[in-house]
């Protein structure tokens, strides 16, 4: 591929994954922030519902670990700026810090199922669930990056919204399919 030639939208494989991901991780962190972790234990949905927490954000982490290689491997966009260097300091922390924050929700995540036995539990009716998952110290750690992924997802579609409405730039279009090259 020649270097000279100026990329102006990321790869498709990468828009696809972005938008496959900014779906995907919405249902593990909505429902797992707001149905099961006030659902008691003994509750009847509570093993369907962590069957699907624990498998969707197993997915997810799948999805990123294939964006990271896609990422790594493909041509990008020059970087963007926000028109001012304090923003644009808080763009790219804030991008480095939503990867740090899915493989840490998905690591937390499945360091949580282990300590827990939840794997043999949820999906092969093996044990009983543990009356408080709060017992576990890995619990704190899904609880606090699960809340600064909200946040940085936030953050995400606030900057969106900046590039979108008031700098008019065209910045979405980098993430959507079409012509690559200028």
């Amino acid at each position: 591929m020649n270097s000279d030639i100026s990329v102006k939208r990321y790869h498709p494989a990468l828009a696809a994954l972005h938008w496959l991901i900014a779906v995907t991780i919405m249902a593990p962190l909505v429902f797992g922030a707001l149905d099961l972790a006030n659902m008691p234990s003994a509750a009847p949905m509570k093993i369907g519902g962590l069957r699907v927490h624990m498998s969707v954000g197993a997915l997810v982490g799948l999805l990123m670990l294939v964006r990271v290689f896609v990422r790594t491997g493909t041509r990008h966009p020059t970087p963007a700026t926000t028109g001012s260097p304090v923003l644009d300091r808080v763009a790219w922390a804030s991008h480095r810090l939503l990867y740090i924050a899915a493989f840490g929700q998905v690591a937390s995540g499945l360091l949580l199922a282990w300590q827990a036995d939840l794997p043999a539990i949820v999906f092969w009716g093996y044990g009983s669930l543990p009356p408080d998952f709060w017992v576990f110290p890995v619990r704190a750690a899904h609880y606090v990056f699960s809340r600064l992924l909200m946040m940085l997802i936030g953050l995400h579609v606030l900057g969106a919204a900046y590039h979108t409405f008031i700098r008019r730039d065209g910045l979405l279009g980098r993430m959507l399919f079409g012509r690559r090259v200028r």
